[in-house]
């Protein structure tokens, strides 16, 4: 991805954080010469060096994937930017955060280790709720998915958040965010200030 760099992020904690706290991601490669994408909701392991999914076993994704290079992206809070918010002359553009993970995929056929993500992706997910749901299902429905383990090579992390401009354009494209309620964006942009 492009990256000027007023827009690089590269603290390998914040990058993180950022996919954990935006986890539904596009897993890209290629099926049948084509470029395939996969909308699909994303963990850290333990040790936070892979990106770990499920696909359906009828999505043709995962057949052939294991000796590919995959790209997940993950996208953050977004917003159009009007030249009308500035002091000084500028464009009409997009303010947004966004992360590319390159990796290499691992296929996870074997049922406990199957078993194994879905409790974990239920657990991430469930925590929160008053009466979480506790993981009841038969194993057979194991049989229909296909887990993936993708070993991280390398992070890109962009936050475009009107770095380039002026103090002054920036405090008011946050009032403009908060105004046409970019909550996540303006706060986003006012850690950034």
């Amino acid at each position: 991805m492009y990256i000027p760099q007023y827009f690089e992020v590269t603290d390998r904690k914040e990058i993180l954080a950022f996919i954990k706290a935006n986890a539904f991601g596009q897993l890209v490669s290629s099926v049948g010469g084509r470029l395939f994408s996969s909308h699909l909701p994303f963990f850290l392991s333990n040790d936070e060096q892979s990106l770990i999914c499920h696909v359906a076993k009828q999505n043709p994704q995962w057949e052939g994937i294991k000796d590919q290079e995959v790209l997940v992206t993950f996208q953050g809070p977004h917003d159009y930017v009007s030249p009308s918010w500035y002091s000084s002359p500028g464009v009409p553009t997009w303010n947004y955060q966004t992360v590319h993970v390159y990796g290499k995929p691992e296929l996870i056929t074997e049922a406990e280790e199957l078993k194994s993500i879905v409790n974990e992706f239920t657990e991430i997910h469930e925590s929160s709720f008053e009466k979480p749901w506790e993981p009841e299902y038969k194993d057979s429905l194991l049989n229909v998915i296909i887990g993936i383990e993708i070993k991280i090579t390398e992070l890109q992390c962009k936050y475009k958040l009107s770095q380039n401009r002026s103090e002054s354009d920036r405090k008011q494209v946050v009032e403009q965010f908060q105004k046409r309620g970019s909550v996540r964006l303006s706060q986003a942009m006012n850690v950034k200030l």
